[in-house]
């Protein structure tokens, strides 16, 4: 009876103030705008496909591996410094630079220049969620915790759904006042992405306004502030970004260097032999005979293996929980399979029912974006309320939601490619986002819970490498590339995506194995001295 009693009095010790309610609304609206900013793209997809002589493939490389690659790579340093700084200053920078690279999207006039700009949007991105998963972490009690990150996710299937219906009416009534054009030359999918972008710069104001929790508070392992933030994050630059990689590896001695060369090496060659495989150009910015997707993709693993490297003999302790935890592994990487699947769905669903079923995109908008945006809404608030009510029972029921995300959007996924009913399309679309929606927020949590609270971003910068450098960077791709090789069939190019769920399926279920006592160890090394 004593014990039950003290359990209820630390409930009421950790209660929520509404404070941390208000706070994760703003950060929620941060989110809508940063998919509003990314997502857009799929409804410009078949214009800029016109207007700058793109294939399907180039679009994939645009919206997946353009942005994905250096949204990974810089979510590093960045994550590390969000660790150490100040997470709302953070994010308010970020916020700005994304916006108005969206903005000077609007003023791209052939793909090279709008690949700079993806990858402008891809840096400012990265320091979103790490400071919003670590802010979280701190506003919210270790009970809510998966349920207020399904919340802060939302903004994923809301921001998706609003880019449809904001560039759709965009697009339309600008290309019917100004059929030759508008101001400067402008047509409707350029005037899209100046209209997204803009309003940013005015909520990265609003974001400077909240408060910054101390880190650790809500677990009661409050944790001092680093006097030196900037030097950890300089010092990982020098782990991630090529050609300073070398210098990073040299100072940790003659071996680590040669390491660090022979894995260059390796995997210069692993892109030449991709392209030479699929005989893919994706990309603008020629290099032959490497083309831009592979080289992207080898430049995002290899600065990955350096900053890993360099992580172990740096911060063991830190490696330890997250690149030498398997549980922690299989989490982010069944995770990544369920994004690579759904990555694809939600930005080629709109151009491929433009093509196909002849919609105007102001409708899609509406047929698309806004169930899109209940759907998965829907999926990830439900999903996490029983992600945490799981996790109460079993150390490992968060991933088995995480499992269910990856394999129940299948038949969904398989109809809404083949039917030939656009009403039977709309409602199995709208499914396979609900479904897949519901992993992420028991994701998240899962990797948060399997390190400690200085950690946090971190672990939030590792799970998102996954999430962009095999879902965001491939998954599009390959939807594109299969199209692009078969007479632009997105049908098939979607349906190719599915070829991923086996392997997910195996890491989840080797996750659901290791996670508990995964999370015993944590507990452990919380109280263990050092």
């Amino acid at each position: 009876m004593s014990d039950q009693r003290a359990a209820v009095d630390l409930k009421r010790s950790q209660a929520v103030p509404a404070y941390s309610w208000y706070a994760l609304s703003v950060l929620v609206l941060v989110y809508v705008l940063n998919f509003v900013d990314r997502q857009i793209l799929s409804i410009l997809a078949n214009d800029i496909k016109a207007d700058l002589g793109l294939s399907d493939a180039d679009l994939g490389f645009l919206y997946g591996t353009a942005f994905a690659v250096f949204y990974a790579l810089f979510g590093i340093p960045l994550g590390r410094l969000a660790d150490s700084w100040k997470r709302v200053r953070l994010m308010s920078i970020g916020l700005g630079l994304w916006s108005l690279m969206t903005a000077l999207s609007g003023f791209a006039k052939n793909g090279a220049q709008l690949t700079i700009a993806r990858v402008g949007v891809g840096v400012g991105e990265a320091t979103a969620s790490p400071s919003a998963y670590s802010l979280i972490s701190d506003y919210f009690p270790a009970r809510l915790r998966a349920t207020a990150l399904s919340i802060y996710s939302s903004g994923i299937y809301i921001g998706s759904g609003l880019s449809l219906l904001i560039g759709g009416l965009i697009v339309e009534n600008w290309n019917s006042h100004f059929p030759d054009g508008g101001p400067m030359g402008l047509v409707g999918w350029q005037a899209a992405f100046i209209a997204v972008g803009l309003p940013g710069l005015i909520l990265a104001i609003w974001v400077l306004t909240l408060r910054e929790p101390k880190r650790g508070i809500m677990d009661g392992l409050e944790s001092p502030e680093d006097p030196q933030p900037f030097r950890g994050f300089t010092s990982e630059l020098f782990t991630v970004i090529p050609p300073f990689t070398f210098i990073g590896a040299a100072r940790r001695g003659i071996g680590a260097l040669a390491l660090n060369i022979a894995v260059a090496i390796v995997i210069l060659m692993a892109a030449w032999t991709m392209t030479w495989l699929t005989g893919s150009e994706a990309g603008f910015v020629k290099l032959p005979p490497i083309a831009n997707q592979w080289l992207f993709v080898g430049v995002g693993y290899y600065s990955v293996f350096c900053w890993a490297t360099a992580l172990r003999q740096r911060d063991k302790s830190t490696f330890n929980l997250i690149w030498g935890s398997p549980a922690f592994l299989f989490t982010v990487l069944g995770y990544s399979c369920v994004s690579f699947q759904a990555y694809a769905l939600s930005y080629w669903a709109a151009p491929y029912a433009e093509r196909v079923f002849g919609v105007p995109k102001s409708e899609l908008g509406w047929l698309i974006g806004a169930p899109g945006a209940i759907s998965g809404f829907l999926g990830i608030i439900v999903g996490g309320r029983i992600a945490d009510l799981l996790h109460e029972r079993n150390g490992a029921g968060r991933v088995w939601v995480v499992l269910f995300g990856l394999l129940s959007p299948v038949p969904t996924t398989i109809l809404a490619m083949t039917t030939q009913s656009p009403m039977i399309f709309y409602g199995a679309n709208f499914f396979s986002g609900m479904l897949a929606a519901t992993a992420l927020g028991a994701a998240a949590a899962t990797t948060q819970t399997l390190v400690l609270p200085h950690m946090r971003a971190t672990a939030t910068a590792t799970f998102f490498l996954g999430t962009t450098l095999i879902g965001l960077a491939l998954g599009p791709y390959l939807a594109g590339y299969v199209s692009a090789q078969n007479g632009d069939d997105l049908s098939l190019g979607i349906l190719a995506t599915l070829a991923i769920v086996p392997f997910g399926a195996v890491c989840l279920l080797a996750a659901i194995k290791l996670v508990p006592q995964a999370i015993a160890k944590v507990a452990e090394s919380a109280v263990s001295p050092g």
